[in-house]
């Protein structure tokens, strides 16, 4: 049984899942999930699809040749299939910070996580030890304001050589530049500290404790060149009150900080994201 993800979106129009749906039933499919969102105010479409393939014949290249063929141009679709055994291929950027990635490994080592870990990045050798005692390689690059660009190419060697599709930074304390953003669009997964917009940037435990806060946040985000201002995938937040310090602020931001982490990896691996002007549509 062979199965497969289709991720669509296109300008709302009539007949397009009567179209897509009948498509893949006149190619012998079997839809196991639908769903779909319009974006009213964009007049925007999107849908979500799992379907099945019971022929041992079946070949996803020349499905998603002949879907090209017959329903993209026709519906201006822009569109991703993928084979839905397949697993991603996720790189862990880390640096002294372990919260978040002994989580992350503790799922991925249980099967909570349908993806693969090639490798952990950092720019600190402290975290080296957790990554031995998970068995997954782990490399250091140093950065430094002189040395990022070369840091950055070795990133990209590394990226390419293990044939990563996405990278999340948990708690990688460096700022992305384009170098990678541009070769990753979408593809890059942050976990800040706090519920955004508020707070941007270096220590909102300590701004939000100033402001005095009642709620404080993690959100989840992928990438972009603006500062904290990606798309969010995931937030969660926890009431504070007057009697918390700082401290208590960071230890309880850190237990949010992993869930919605990890609830981030898992729709990004499970192909349930789409992205459309620096919004996220998430699906079930």
């Amino acid at each position: 049984m062979k199965k497969i993800t289709l991720l669509i979106h296109c300008k709302d129009q009539s007949n397009i899942i009567a179209s897509v749906t009948n498509f893949i039933a006149n190619n012998n499919g079997n839809i196991v999930y639908i769903d779909q969102h319009v974006d009213r105010e964009q007049n925007i479409f999107f849908m979500r699809l799992e379907c099945e393939f019971a022929f041992d014949s079946f070949s996803i290249e020349s499905f998603k040749s002949v879907f090209n063929e017959t329903l993209v141009d026709k519906f201006e679709l822009k569109w991703r299939m993928y084979s839905a055994d397949k697993k991603p291929r996720m790189a862990l950027f880390v640096s002294k910070y372990d919260h978040c990635l002994y989580d992350i490994l503790g799922r991925y080592n249980s099967g909570e996580l349908f993806l693969e870990i090639p490798f952990i990045l950092s720019n600190h050798a402290d975290l080296q030890p957790i990554a031995d005692s998970f068995n997954i390689p782990f490399y250091h690059i140093p950065v430094t304001k002189e040395t990022k660009h070369e840091a950055e190419q070795k990133q990209l060697e590394l990226l390419e050589a293990h044939n990563i599709n996405f990278i999340v930074l948990a708690r990688y304390m460096q700022i992305v530049s384009n170098t990678l953003i541009d070769k990753f669009p979408n593809k890059i997964i942050n976990i800040h500290h706090s519920f955004l917009p508020a707070f941007v940037g270096a220590k909102p435990y300590h701004s939000a404790y100033k402001r005095g806060v009642k709620i404080i946040g993690a959100t989840s985000h992928y990438i972009t060149e603006e500062l904290d201002a990606g798309p969010i995938i995931e937030q969660d937040v926890t009431h504070v009150s007057h009697s918390h310090s700082i401290n208590d602020l960071i230890s309880k931001g850190r237990d949010l900080e992993k869930i919605v982490l990890s609830n981030a990896i898992k729709l990004h691996a499970n192909r349930k994201v789409m992205v459309f002007n620096n919004k996220t549509v998430i699906f079930s």
